[in-house]
């Protein structure tokens, strides 16, 4: 299959060539005017042009739906089916009786997992620009199940009111108790949803690649023009790099579901790649998405050797290990006191580090309905700001992103009007 994508390639490529030594002689111009149409559509955004954004971005938003209601309608049999589906867990949902316990503890695990899927859709997809979930969500969380895995040397946390908030068992353990693989238990479900909406938001560039290769048309998509560029000048690519832009191609290509499972299971900003190349040569559907599930959700987000802290191997996931590591009760004395070890400033800065640790172990070890000191500190203000921030420039980044796309649909329909005088 690889081999007959590429011969396709190859005689597409040639008939290009003779194409433009040919008819086609004016492909620098076009060439300029699609450049141009691009930084005109860059230049749409809410900071230059406010009301032609949130003009263009409600018409783009109304014709998405449209399109979406009429993708809807041609599947009316399975919506039909989904429907039904949905009111019948309605009616058990709301029928008293035995089944309630096993009904709340479901509509708990599933909220709770849907919560951290969307957050990893959200990090991978973005419309153009991703949110980064894992600063601001995942990381955190796992940070502070660490903290209070040390502080009360359990991790069986009373739950209700665990995952929201963090309370000490009553049950004392043995001081140091607590293993790296208990901590990595305790939060393999969030990272494993939130590995699995990474995978999920990996597709749009995948099933844009594979229409756009059995239509035969050439969308105007800039990651899919570069990766037909790359196809053309791959043997004489000489910068670093467009030599790694070749090799993932080539990796994923030649060695398959194995070379996706590997691009997928280590930190890759070339993976979108992946995704095109995958469907560009028509990779089956369940190869792609099942080397990256596996590799997103299983590989990169867990620990494939067990033992020491000090075993990391090419399959250990960066992310969760080096949360857990580097939240360690002795890693964080040790970086509180270096912080005070700081000339002049260095107790001034340490200080509300000391602050904020006393405060969240005063905290885990008292009970729900009790009262809690409550301080302010920067630290957490600081934070909380910050996620403000990022969530506010994410939502602009998608204003900007579905204005632009609006913008590209005018230029393409003036460019077919063109075409047709």
């Amino acid at each position: 299959m690889a081999e007959n994508g590429t011969d396709c390639d190859q005689r597409r490529i040639r008939m290009s060539k003779e194409q433009h030594n040919g008819n086609f002689t004016d492909s620098s111009m076009l060439s300029e005017r699609k450049r141009r149409e691009r930084e005109e559509r860059l230049n749409i955004v809410l900071w230059k042009k406010p009301l032609v954004t949130l003009q263009y971005f409600c018409l783009e938003t109304l014709l998405n739906l449209k399109e979406w209601t009429i993708k809807l309608w041609r599947r009316r049999g399975v919506l039909a089916c989904v429907v039904l589906a949905l009111a019948a867990l309605t009616a058990l949902y709301y029928i008293e009786g035995a089944h309630q316990q096993y009904v709340q503890y479901m509509e708990k695990k599933f909220f709770w997992c849907a919560y951290w899927v969307g957050l990893g859709i959200l990090s991978s997809v973005g419309l153009g620009t991703g949110l980064h979930t894992f600063l601001l969500y995942l990381g955190p969380h796992i940070a502070s199940v660490t903290l209070a895995a040390y502080e009360c040397n359990s991790v069986n946390f009373p739950e209700p009111p665990y995952p929201d908030q963090i309370i000490c068992p009553e049950e004392e353990t043995a001081e140091g108790s607590i293993s790296l693989w208990a901590i990595i238990s305790k939060v393999r479900l969030e990272a494993c949803m939130w590995g699995a909406g990474t995978a999920i938001g990996e597709l749009p560039p995948y099933f844009m690649a594979r229409a756009a290769r059995l239509s035969g048309a050439e969308p105007d998509d800039e990651e899919y023009q570069e990766f037909e560029e790359m196809l053309e000048h791959a043997e004489t690519a000489q910068d670093f790099a467009s030599r790694a832009r070749v090799a993932v191609q080539n990796l994923v290509q030649k060695v398959g579901f194995f070379g996706i499972l590997a691009c997928a299971s280590i930190p890759n900003p070339l993976f979108d790649l992946a995704g095109i190349t995958c469907g560009h040569f028509l990779v089956p559907f369940w190869t792609f998405f099942g080397a990256t599930l596996i590799g997103k959700a299983v590989i990169k987000m867990h620990i494939q050797a067990s033992g020491s802290r000090l075993c990391v191997t090419a399959l250990v996931p960066p992310q969760k290990l080096f949360v857990i590591i580097t939240f360690s009760k002795h890693i964080v004395e040790q970086m509180v006191a270096l912080i005070g070890a700081i000339p002049s400033i260095g107790p001034s800065l340490q200080k509300p580090f000391q602050e904020y640790l006393e405060a969240q172990r005063i905290k885990l070890h008292h009970k729900s309905d009790s009262a809690v000191p409550q301080g302010e500190n920067w630290l957490s203000w600081i934070f909380e700001k910050l996620v403000i921030v990022m969530v506010c420039y994410f939502i602009l980044s998608i204003i900007n992103s579905m204005a632009q796309s609006y913008a590209k649909r005018l230029q393409q329909k003036m460019y077919s009007e063109e075409k047709t005088k």
